[in-house]
């Protein structure tokens, strides 16, 4: 026979009956946390790049196959692209439907994929920092003649403090023809100031070191 439940009792006070107040309880044991490990930096690294990642890098060397195809062929010419790939992109240049256009695109992209892509992306940085310094240099020399021709000689010595092995008479002689053609609506005048403008910068950049 099985024993009897222990239970708690207590005593009426009105009547000094006992009242069964049913069986005790047992403590449940408090469940054990079990600490999950640490992952070490190898584990981490196992999962490898996200898919949103991947998907942004394919992106990103599609783009670059793109500016490929469309830069212009002597800028392209310095840049190290491998026969495979240089053969792709002159092929590119030579579809003129758009989906084989694009097509031919994603098979560069694929290209620069497999293969180290970092060595052309610097060296198209490097042709794009020109280009920006030669467009910058532009408008610079563009604002002097602006200035000459506004200006006169108020703008003359901001210029030979820049560039003092300038020849003060001859720029003087562009200058006054330069206002004398603007006046006129003729290009002449300011076109071979600018011309002459644009030889000095470049000459005195030329010797710098």
């Amino acid at each position: 026979m099985s024993a009897p439940a222990q239970g708690r009792a207590r005593t009426s006070p009105s009547r000094g009956r006992v009242c069964y107040l049913g069986p005790i309880r047992q403590p449940q044991p408090a469940r054990t946390m079990h600490k999950q490990p640490d992952l070490t930096p190898e584990e981490d690294d196992d999962e490898g790049p996200s898919k949103s990642q991947l998907k942004r890098e394919a992106h990103a060397l599609l783009e670059l196959g793109r500016t490929l195809v469309e830069l212009p062929e002597g800028r392209l010419a310095a840049l190290p692209l491998d026969d495979r790939l240089r053969d792709a992109v002159q092929l590119a240049r030579r579809i003129h439907a758009r989906s084989g256009r694009k097509r031919q695109i994603q098979y560069i992209g694929k290209l620069l994929r497999n293969g180290d892509p970092q060595p052309v992306i610097d060296a198209l940085e490097a042709i794009q920092q020109e280009d920006r310094r030669a467009a910058r240099a532009f408008h610079q020399l563009e604002d002097w003649r602006e200035r000459f021709i506004h200006e006169g000689d108020e703008a003359l010595s901001d210029w030979l403090a820049q560039y003092p092995g300038t020849d003060r008479q001859h720029l003087r002689q562009l200058i006054r023809q330069a206002q004398k053609d603007y006046r006129e609506n003729r290009t002449k005048g300011p076109r071979a100031l600018f011309r002459f403008l644009r030889e000095v910068a470049e000459s005195q950049t030329a010797g710098e070191p």
